[in-house]
């Protein structure tokens, strides 16, 4: 959990407003500016449990909720603009993307959107890649807006706000403060687990044409 230490090191160096708006702002850039597709473990759920873990640990100057709930709104906000990108420049926004593990990122999540539709936005944020691609992808297949509205704002709750309240019970809760650690693996791995068992779903099923299916 060396990275989790490194995001404790933050709040030293920066303050407590500073480090919660480098955590805001870290989480929007995940995604809306697809700096997580290069560098997801800076962008991810390390981050938001790690940023709990500090608000627990620093409650005098660090409100939990206020930190949560902006996470849950930039996560949103960071979908929002991904979705439009998509919606508005199409398929070459994404093709102008180098490098083949991205390229190869970019089809299991156009086959994983195919597949499970609205549901694929909400799991998506548990997906390192496919956090970052859903939101575009959904905007490059014309998905109903309002549908992409209410499934990414379930997947923000879940992902940014759970994950970050998760953290900080881990460490403020005497009986388990000693396992916070353990604790973020716990939430980190099944988070992970549970996307990828949608993931192998379905790679289990039959191939769809890229982007056929418009919600």
């Amino acid at each position: 959990m060396s990275f989790a230490n490194e995001i404790a090191s933050w709040y030293g160096q920066f303050g407590p407003a500073l480090f919660v708006g480098a955590v805001w702002g870290l989480v929007f850039a995940g995604t809306g500016l697809l700096i997580g597709a290069f560098i997801p473990f800076v962008t991810g759920d390390s981050l938001i449990f790690a940023a709990g873990i500090v608000a627990a640990n620093n409650p005098e100057v660090i409100n939990i909720w206020v930190l949560a709930v902006g996470i849950g709104i930039f996560a949103w906000l960071g979908d929002q603009v991904g979705y439009t990108l998509g919606r508005h420049f199409g398929r070459p926004y994404l093709e102008r993307r180098r490098g083949e593990v991205l390229q190869k990122a970019i089809s299991n999540s156009e086959k994983f959107y195919n597949f499970w539709g609205w549901w694929a936005v909400v799991v998506a944020r548990f997906v390192p890649f496919a956090r970052v691609l859903i939101p575009v992808i959904a905007g490059i297949g014309k998905m109903n807006y309002y549908k992409f509205f209410s499934a990414n704002l379930v997947g923000a709750v879940l992902w940014g706000f759970g994950l970050s309240m998760a953290g900080y019970y881990a460490a403020s809760i005497p009986l388990v403060k000693n396992f916070s650690y353990f604790l973020a693996v716990f939430f980190i791995a099944a988070s992970l687990i549970a996307g990828m068992r949608a993931w192998y779903k379905n790679n289990q099923g039959k191939k769809l044409a890229p982007l056929s299916r418009k919600l």
